[in-house]
């Protein structure tokens, strides 16, 4: 049986939840699915430039487990750029990590 996940402590408040591509109709678009995890360590990562060991300090979690979800969420990101997908921001209950 996996472990239960573990409560992450998310800092910033998210105002947006969907992007979408411009060229893409409606009836065509797929979405992928981020949770507000994953945000939160693009943003501290990415936009704060923290190393992984202080972000994951920040998230209150492992850095390894901090790692699995940047990873998780640039996988993401690269599929909705590159194959005109939309993003969705959503808090995922049973996200594995």
């Amino acid at each position: 049986m996996p472990r239960p996940c573990k409560k992450r402590k998310i800092n910033a408040e998210f105002h947006f939840t969907c992007f979408t591509p411009e060229d893409v109709s409606e009836s065509d678009l797929r979405e992928v699915r981020l949770d507000i995890c994953e945000v939160e360590a693009i943003r501290l990562a990415v936009l704060k430039g923290m190393y992984q060991k202080e972000a994951a300090k920040e998230m209150e979690v492992s850095r390894q487990t901090f790692g699995n979800i940047l990873n998780s969420a640039h996988k993401k990101v690269a599929d909705a750029l590159i194959n005109g997908k939309a993003i969705k921001i959503e808090k995922i209950i049973d996200l594995k990590h």
